[in-house]
C-alpha cells in the first residue's frame, strides 16, 4: 500500500512539474501557477527551484508541407531535391523544425550564456541542424563565444531562417557551395548588447571551421576554413524612414589533396579546357576553397499597416575544388569506384542574387520577384562545354534562375506561399544540355509556426 502511495505521490510530481515547464513561457499563467505553490513543503520548495531553472528555456518551431509540379518527369531541382524518373509531381514535408533554446541573462538584462539545439524531421528522416553552446562577457557586453554546429557566418541569404525567407529555397549557389548552410566549429563575435554604444550599429563575426559542412560523418583533413563577415546592422538613412543593411565577408579554406591529379583551366586545342598538373609533390597540398562576397538590404516602409518594399543583392565569387562532376564543396575524400582518391579540380566561379519585394497595400499580402544566377566557371562558355579533350561536364555549365512569387501572412503562425522557378542553363556541345532542359518548378506552400 505504501509502495503505491509513493508511486502516486512520484507520478503527480512529475506532471505537476511537467505541467509547470509547458508553461514557462507564458509569464502570467507560469506567475500564476507559482502563486498557487505552497513553499512551505518540500513538493512546494522543489517546484520553485525547477521553475526557477527551467524559466529560460524557449520550444519553437516550424513545419512546411507542400505540393510541387516540375516541368518534366524527372526533373533536376534545386527546389527541395531532384524528381524521381517517373514523377511530375509530388507532396512532400518540406522542413519540420523543432527548436529548444536556453537563455540566462544578469540582473542588468545583459545574456550571459545560451544553448540552442535544433533538428529537422521530415518523411526522409531526423538530422541535427544546430547544436552550440554562446557565452557573452559581461564586462564590456561587446563579445560572445560560440562552439559547437551552427551556420557558417558568410553573406545574408544563407543566415535567412527558411522560416523568414520570402522563397522556398535559397539560391543554387548557396545550396552548392555551402550545403545545408551549418558546420563544426567555434566562433567569436563583437556586437555591442547596449543601444547607446558608439559602434552597436556593428557585427563582426570571425570564426574557424572544418570545411565540409554538414556532408560528412566528420572532418577528413587537418585543414581549417576560416570564415568571417563584417556588417552594418539596419540603419534609417539620414533625413529618410529608409532602412539599410549592408556586409561583406570571406570564406579563406580549402582541402588536403589526397591525390597528385590536379585540375586547372587552360587552353587545350587552342581552346578552353582543363590540364592537369600530376605531380608527386602535390599529394599533401592544400587545395584552395576562397569565397569573397558583398550583399546589401534596403527597406522602404509604406506606412502603417501597408508593409514595405524592399530590395537585395549578393555577389560572390572565389575559387572552388571539387571533382569532375560536380562543384559541390565533398563530404568526404572523393574516391573512385576502385577506391582510389578522385582527381581534383579547381574553378574560378561567380554567382549572385537580387530581390524585389513588395507588400500589397497590406502587412498580409506579399509579392516576390528573385533572379540569381551560378556560374561554376567563369573560364568557359556554353559552346565550350563538350568540345573532345577539353575535359568539361555538366558541372561548368551556367544557370540562372527567375522566381515569381505571392505570399499571403494569415496570421503570425500561418503563412500561405505560391512560386515558380524559371530555369535556364547555358546550351553546350555536351549530350544531354544542347538546349534548355525542362526543370522549372511551381511550389504550393503552408507553414505553420509556433
Amino acid at each position: 500500500m505504501r509502495n503505491n502511495f509513493l508511486e502516486l505521490m512520484r507520478i503527480t510530481k512529475i506532471f505537476v512539474i511537467a505541467v509547470l515547464l509547458l508553461c514557462s513561457t507564458v509569464v502570467a499563467r507560469a506567475q500564476f501557477l507559482m502563486d498557487m505553490i505552497d513553499t512551505t513543503t518540500e513538493l512546494g520548495k522543489g517546484m520553485i527551484s525547477m521553475y526557477q531553472k527551467y524559466d529560460a528555456l524557449r520550444f519553437s518551431g516550424y513545419i512546411q508541407p507542400q505540393f510541387q509540379m516540375a516541368q518534366a518527369r524527372g526533373a533536376s531541382s534545386y527546389a527541395g531535391g531532384d524528381f524521381p524518373p517517373a514523377v511530375d509531381n509530388r507532396f512532400m514535408l518540406r522542413r519540420g523544425r523543432i527548436r529548444v533554446d536556453y537563455e540566462r541573462y544578469n540582473k542588468d538584462n545583459m545574456p550571459l550564456v545560451q544553448f540552442a539545439f535544433q533538428f529537422d524531421g521530415t518523411e526522409r528522416g531526423v538530422f541535427i541542424r544546430d547544436f552550440y553552446g554562446r557565452f557573452f562577457e559581461t564586462k564590456f557586453n561587446v563579445l560572445s563565444l560560440a562552439a559547437g554546429m551552427f551556420a557558417r557566418p558568410f553573406g545574408y541569404e544563407v543566415n535567412l531562417s527558411s522560416a523568414d525567407r520570402e522563397t522556398p529555397e535559397r539560391g543554387r549557389m548557396s545550396q552548392i557551395l555551402m550545403k545545408t548552410e551549418r558546420d563544426m566549429g567555434a566562433m567569436v563575435s563583437f556586437e555591442p548588447r547596449r543601444k547607446d554604444h558608439p559602434l552597436s550599429f556593428l557585427k563582426i563575426d570571425a570564426g574557424l571551421f572544418n570545411g565540409q559542412g554538414l556532408t560528412g560523418p566528420n572532418d577528413f583533413d587537418s585543414h581549417k576554413d576560416f570564415i568571417g563577415r563584417i556588417a552594418i546592422k539596419p540603419c534609417k538613412i539620414r533625413g529618410t524612414n529608409y532602412l539599410l543593411s549592408a556586409g561583406v565577408s570571406i570564406l579563406y579554406g580549402g582541402m588536403e589533396q589526397f591525390t597528385q591529379y590536379i585540375n586547372t583551366m587552360g587552353t587545350v586545342n587552342g581552346k578552353p579546357g582543363y590540364t592537369v598538373d600530376s605531380a608527386a609533390g602535390n599529394v599533401g597540398k592544400i587545395a584552395p576553397r576562397h569565397y569573397f562576397g558583398a550583399d546589401i538590404q534596403l527597406k522602404i516602409p509604406n506606412g502603417p499597416g501597408k508593409g514595405s518594399t524592399q530590395f537585395r543583392a549578393e555577389y560572390i565569387r572565389g575559387k572552388q575544388t571539387a571533382t569532375a562532376l560536380t562543384t559541390e564543396t565533398p563530404g568526404i575524400i572523393p574516391l573512385t569506384p576502385q577506391g582510389k582518391p578522385q582527381p581534383l579540380y579547381i574553378r574560378n566561379f561567380d554567382g549572385a542574387y537580387l530581390y524585389f519585394l513588395q507588400n500589397l497595400g497590406s502587412d498580409k499580402h506579399q509579392v516576390v520577384v528573385k533572379y540569381d544566377w551560378y556560374d561554376p566557371n567563369k573560364d568557359v562558355k556554353g559552346k565550350d562545354i563538350g568540345m573532345p579533350g577539353a575535359g568539361l561536364t555538366a558541372a561548368d555549365i551556367r544557370y540562372n534562375t527567375l522566381g515569381v512569387g505571392y505570399l499571403y501572412y494569415a496570421n503570425e503562425h500561418l503563412k500561405f506561399m505560391f512560386y515558380y522557378d524559371w530555369v535556364t542553363n547555358e546550351s553546350t556541345e555536351l549530350e544531354g544540355y544542347k538546349k534548355d532542359l525542362k526543370d522549372n518548378v511551381l511550389t504550393c506552400r503552408i507553414q505553420y509556426r509556433f
